[in-house]
Order: structure tokens, then sequence, then C-alpha cells
């Protein structure tokens, strides 16, 4: 048999089983429904068991089982690393049940899902930089652990949730950095010493701050702010003396002055540089909105958890 064949016979069988794994026999009883789906989670068979625990929610929408499916599909869904199924599971349970006693479980889960939805094949066998990236499933995390912590600080995932958000927190002030040397270099320095405000206004605390503080020196520098450049340099030189941007107590410039550049490079960020406020890449308008409701959420945060390091 050539290997066309077997493609194609493959190719059949791999349809076949997938269509089989969405039938759920009609004559199961609902606790016979709710046996098999669990045998299936036990066996890992997390497909088949979505299968099951959807049709157990469907045919009885108030037996003694509806909760339990609603919830054990999150986890399903989750396993199978469908992300967006299961903040959608997840927010149906939410909505449904908003006093149910395990609810905390939901706002864990939709914040879990939004955390690791970033964490793809290639994020977790290439060497990308997570700070460099889009942060917007970052900041729905962060979003979601937070509620949960807010809403149900006594549950046991807020200890982990906790321990996410500091991550996230880091994560975001580091975005936050390649963003204000983004525009360093693209001599859109106003912008460059608003991101450099803004980490240490919503950042402080985080590895990244000193980062910040360093950019609006740079920035305060460009534009001839000598008193505000001076002001901010002391601040750094206090609060972080080993920073890579001092030398001998004297501030070395990441950024390469313009006439240093080569004359493409040049051409290029006279010609950025002329546009207000550029966005860096991965950044869009619509983010504003994402920025605004983050800080709407930080704000709600208890302060030892705002202010942890």
């Amino acid at each position: 048999m050539c290997v066309k064949h077997i493609l194609v016979i493959s190719l059949f069988l791999l349809i076949a089983a997938c269509s089989g794994a969405g039938k759920v026999d009609e004559s199961l009883t609902e606790v016979q429904l709710y046996e098999q789906a669990q045998k299936d989670l036990a066996s890992h068979n997390f497909s088949t068991a979505i299968a099951k625990l959807k049709a157990l929610d469907s045919r009885y929408p108030f037996g003694r089982y509806a909760d339990q499916a609603q919830l054990e599909m999150i986890y399903a869904y989750y396993k199978t690393a469908d992300s967006e199924a299961t903040r959608d599971s997840a927010n149906r349970f939410i909505r449904l049940h908003p006093d149910h006693p395990n609810v905390d479980y939901a706002y864990y889960m939709r914040g879990l899902a939004s955390f690791e939805q970033d964490q793809s094949f290639l994020a977790r066998f290439l060497p990308l930089d997570m700070t460099k990236r889009d942060p917007g499933t970052a900041r729905n995390s962060f979003n979601d652990f937070a509620q949960l912590t807010r809403r149900y600080p006594n549950s046991r995932y807020a200890p982990d949730a906790k321990a996410r958000m500091i991550y996230l927190r880091n994560l975001l002030a580091a975005y936050e950095v390649h963003v204000g040397y983004y525009y360093l270099d693209r001599q859109a320095y106003i912008a460059a010493a608003r991101r450099g405000t803004y980490i240490i206004e919503n950042f402080n605390g985080t590895p990244s701050a000193g980062d910040g503080l360093a950019i609006m020196v740079e920035a305060y520098q460009r534009m001839g702010m000598i008193d505000l450049a001076n002001a901010s340099l002391e601040v750094l030189k206090l609060n972080y003396p080993k920073h890579a941007t001092l030398a001998s107590g004297q501030f070395k410039p990441v950024i390469k002055e313009l006439q240093d550049r080569d004359w493409f490079t040049r051409t290029l960020a006279r010609w950025v540089g002329s546009n207000n406020d550029p966005l860096p890449p991965g950044e869009t308008r619509a983010d504003e909105d994402l920025q605004k409701r983050y800080n709407d959420a930080v704000e709600e945060i208890p302060k030892e958890i705002r202010n942890a390091p």
C-alpha cells in the first residue's frame, strides 16, 4: 500500500474518531452520564468527557449533577488547552451561579486560562522574551486574579493567584520598559518620559522601576529639561546605585545620539519621530481601553497585594 493511501486512510480514521467522540448515547441516565464522564476525566480522555458533560448539562439542566458538570467542563476545556472555551465556561458558571460555594474556582480557572494562553508550543520551546509580546492576555489574567483575591480573599486558590499576580505585574512593568525605550529610539521623548513616569507610578517596587527612572532621565536630557533630568537622576542614584546606566556616578544613555547612527537609521528616526506618540509593536488604539480596565482593577486590589515586590 502506498504512502498516499495510508495517509488517506489515517485521515478518515481521525475524522471518524473525532466525530465519534462527540456522539453520546441518548439512552444514558443522568447518573450514567456523570459516572462515564468521571471515568473519561480520570483516564485523560478530555474530549470525550466534554461531550458527556455537555450532554449532561443540556439533558438535565436542573439535575443533581448539573452544577458539578459545569465546573468539571471548565477543567476539561483547560486540559485540552482551549483557553477561549475555558473562559467562556467559567464566565457562564459565574453568571449562572454567582453565590455557589465553588464559584471561586471558576474565577481562578478563568485567570489561569488567560495566564497560560501565551504558553504556546513556540513559547515553551523557543527562547522568546515574553516581556516584548502583546500584554493583552497578561492584563486579562491579572484582572481575573484581582477579582478572585478581592471577592474571595480566603479562597484556597487566593495564594496561588497572588503569586501569579506578582509575576504578571513584573511582566507588565517590563513590557512598559520596552515601550519606553522604543519611544526613545524614535525620538518621541515626551511619550518616553510619560512611560517612565507611568512605570514609577504604577509599578513601583518591581525590578523595572529603576528602568523607568532611567528612561525619564534620558528623555528629559534629550529635551533639554535639565532640572527634571537631574531630579530623576538623583532618585535613580539613591534607590538604584547599581543600575546599568550608572557608571562611577555618571549617567550613560542607552540610546545612541542621532548623529552616531547610519544615514538610513537617521532618516527613519526623523520620519517616525515626527509623529505624535507612535504606537510600539503589539499595541493598537484599542489597547487604551484594556489599559483603563487594568488600572481600574489595580485600584481594587488590597494594598498588601498591590505593593508586593
